[in-house]
This record gives structure tokens, C-alpha cells and sequence, in this order.
């Protein structure tokens, strides 16, 4: 005998009569099979169990008295499962979805019909001969999914007549999401391959992305062209790794909040006026230490007490090693450290956020200098910077002690 899900409701039927604690849509439907409504989940399971689980307004209870059969289609992350909701909803016009005859209480994304074309956010119908794709129903989801495809594949913002006319990169090529439209550093050429990804992304087509990116990097590398070939590495990895990322908002179901940032790397220098100095490097993936990639630097070309001339040479061979670059790095210490950090990271024409930690007078009181950071737990930064100080003491400590003890005879 199958047990009801949901035991207030015996007669709601769920598919393979489980519900999965996955991102993902869930497909509301009445006794005749219609579809009453789709809605987005980072956690199916939380989510449609909500629905059930205490009163609602009356519209929303008139829905569920409705509802005798739940559907749902698992996503890798929060952020596809947006874009899927989004394309099901103007494929279906569930009647609970559909607020407005006139459609504009829906927002869409709309790539402009220009040169340099713009990724925009826009309201109701449109008076542009750009491509959009939606609707979508949280303003707040979608400028948040816009963050993160910028993070992968950075866009324009800047209108046509401002095109390689600024005297200075803008703020947003400083963190690495605008492409150079601001200062001309990139061509058409290159540039039209983000917005065709972007594009694949919208219409759900990550897997024909990831093919399409090994593809190029294997043409690069063949080509000798490695600068080019990990900047399509470092995109692939940024699109497989996005799954503990929470879109949703609390009112939809969300359990955490946005994180921007999924692999976080942390450095810290150790050393008494320049003795076996040290630094090191953790990481953090999706605000959880990875300690299998924790990496331990001793100094070899600084002599003396100067921290940030060895957090240069910490980067340097960081930079020059294979491993997935990270979307953002923390240094302990303030602006000449955030400083160094950047230069060394410009040097190999590398884009990646920097910020400082440093602590206040009363050293209680921590302060970030640097990058502006959106959305990210600060929790999250004071254990990287913790951690990164422990590693460091750490190894600075054995290798102080390793010159008193003495060889056997």
C-alpha cells in the first residue's frame, strides 16, 4: 500500500511518490492532468511541503484545494531551475502564474540588437528588436542570476555611443564583469561568444555550452595559447559548480542566501623579523573548507621582514600552478597587501576580486578594505582569514622546530 505524502491530503498523488531535497520545478495539476501552476525550488522537498503544511491567503488556498497531482523536474542548481520555470510559464500559461493579461507584472532578460550588445533586465512587453527570454516572476532572483552569469560570462552595461570612450576602466572591469566594452579591449569577435553563451544559458542549454568551451580550449592549447585555453578551464569550472547556489527567495523557499563567490581563497604570510617564513593558501567551496587543496608556500626569495614582497611571491607561484583559479581572494592584511595581490594578479592579466581583512584598534572590530563583495556572509570571510592563520602558524612552527632537533649520531 503507497503512503501518502502529504497526510492532510491523502488524495494529492506526487511523482515516484517521493519529493527530492534537489533545486529544481514542481508542476501543480488538477484532477483532469491541467496544469495549475509552476513554481522553483532550491529544495523540492521544503518547498511543496510548505504548501501543505499551514494556511494561505485565498488565492493560494483555492489553488491548493485544486491541486491532486504534483510533477517536478530536478536541476543541477537554483539558478537553472530560474531559467526553467521561466521557460515552462510562457510555454504553458499556467492560470495561478498568469497575474496580468497584459503581462506587465513579468520581467524578462533582453540582449539589445547592437554592436556591443547589452544584457538588460526589463518589465512588461518590449519596444526593442532584441532577443528576451522569460517571464520570469522575482525581480530579486533574476538580478541575482544575472550577477552570477556576469561573474562567468562578463557583458556590457554601457549604452553604444560610450563604447571605448572611458579614460579608465569602469568599476565593474575591476571585479571582472564588465569585458572591456568600457576601454575597447575586446573585439566583436570575442565578445559575441559570451553573449552566445549567455544565450545558451537562458534557453537551458548548459551541457551544449561545457561541449562548446572544451572545445575551444582544446583549440587553444593546441595553438600554444594557454592564457586563452584557462580562461575557458576557469569558465567551464564556474558552470559546474554552481549548485549550492540559493536564487530563491525566502517567500519562494530559499534556505541561504546568495553566494557569489563559490571558491573562496584565503592567504596568510608567517614569520618572526623574516625567520622561516612562510605563507599559505586555503580554500573554501561553497563557504566549506577544502582541505585537500590547502597549499603551504616557505618563502625563497625574500630576505627579511617585508609581508607583502612574500605575498607577491606566494601569488607568483600560486599563479603558475594548475589549479582551478578562484572566484575571490582574501588576503590578511590591509590596502598595501590588497594592493600587491592586484598587481601580481594584472602582471599574468588575471581578473579575480581582492579584499583585505584587518582588524580594528581595540583588535576586536574586523574591517574589509577592497572590493565590494554584493552578497556574501561575512561569517563566512572571518573563518577563511581564521584558517588561513592557522595554516601559516602552523607550518611556520615546524620548520622552527625542525632546526633544534638534532640528527641522530
Amino acid at each position: 500500500m503507497t503512503v501518502p505524502i502529504f497526510k492532510n491530503r491523502p488524495d494529492v498523488k506526487v511523482k515516484n511518490n517521493m519529493l527530492p531535497e534537489n533545486s529544481g520545478v514542481y508542476l501543480m495539476k488538477d484532477t483532469n492532468g491541467h496544469l495549475l501552476y509552476v513554481g522553483k525550488a532550491g529544495n523540492l522537498k521544503r518547498r511543496v511541503s510548505s504548501y501543505f503544511a499551514r494556511p494561505h491567503n485565498e488565492r493560494l488556498e483555492k489553488m491548493v484545494s485544486e491541486i491532486k497531482k504534483i510533477d517536478y523536474i530536478v536541476t543541477d542548481t537554483a539558478l537553472e531551475a530560474l531559467i526553467l520555470e521561466a521557460s515552462l510559464i510562457k510555454k504553458h500559461t499556467p492560470p495561478y502564474n498568469i497575474k496580468e493579461k497584459d503581462d506587465r507584472s513579468f520581467l524578462y532578460i533582453e540582449i539589445t540588437n547592437e554592436k556591443f550588445q547589452r544584457v538588460m533586465l526589463v518589465r512588461g512587453k518590449s519596444t526593442s528588436a532584441g532577443k528576451r527570454f522569460g517571464p520570469f516572476t522575482s525581480a530579486g532572483s533574476l538580478r541575482d542570476a544575472l550577477r552570477i552569469i556576469r561573474r562567468i560570462f562578463p557583458f556590457n552595461v554601457h549604452s553604444p555611443e560610450t563604447i571605448g570612450k572611458f579614460k579608465k576602466p569602469c568599476f565593474d572591469y575591476e571585479l571582472g564583469l564588465c569585458p572591456g566594452t568600457c576601454i575597447g579591449t575586446i573585439n566583436e569577435k570575442d565578445y559575441k561568444k559570451n553573449i552566445h553563451n549567455i544565450a545558451l544559458l537562458l534557453e537551458g542549454k548548459k551541457k551544449s555550452i561545457l561541449k562548446l568551451l572544451a572545445r575551444r580550449m582544446k583549440s587553444e592549447s593546441v595553438k600554444l595559447n594557454f592564457e586563452a585555453a584557462q580562461k575557458l578551464k576557469r569558465q567551464m569550472f564556474s558552470l559546474q559548480h554552481i549548485e549550492d547556489i540559493a536564487l530563491i527567495g525566502k517567500n519562494e523557499g530559499a534556505e541561504t542566501i546568495t553566494q557569489q563567490y563559490q571558491r573562496i581563497e584565503g592567504y596568510d604570510i608567517s614569520n618572526i623579523s623574516g625567520d622561516a617564513a612562510v605563507g599559505s593558501m586555503v580554500v573554501f567551496i561553497n563557504g566549506k573548507p577544502d582541505k585537500e587543496s590547502y597549499r603551504k608556500f616557505k618563502i625563497q626569495t625574500v630576505l627579511g621582514a617585508n609581508d607583502t614582497e612574500m605575498l607577491h611571491e606566494v601569488l607568483e607561484r600560486r599563479l603558475h600552478n594548475p589549479w582551478p583559479f578562484p572566484d575571490l581572494i582574501l588576503v590578511d592584511g590591509g590596502i598595501n597587501q590588497v594592493n600587491v595581490a592586484r598587481r601580481t594578479l594584472a602582471k599574468s592579466n588575471i581578473k579575480i576580486p581582492v579584499i583585505g581583512m584587518i582588524k580594528g584598534p581595540d583588535r576586536k572590530e574586523t574591517r574589509l578594505v577592497g572590493s565590494s563583495l554584493g552578497m556574501i556572509d561575512r561569517n563566512t570571510l572571518i573563518q577563511v582569514r581564521d584558517e588561513a592563520h592557522r595554516f601559516a602558524i602552523n607550518y611556520h612552527k615546524k620548520l622552527r622546530s625542525a632546526r633544534f632537533i638534532k640528527p641522530k649520531k
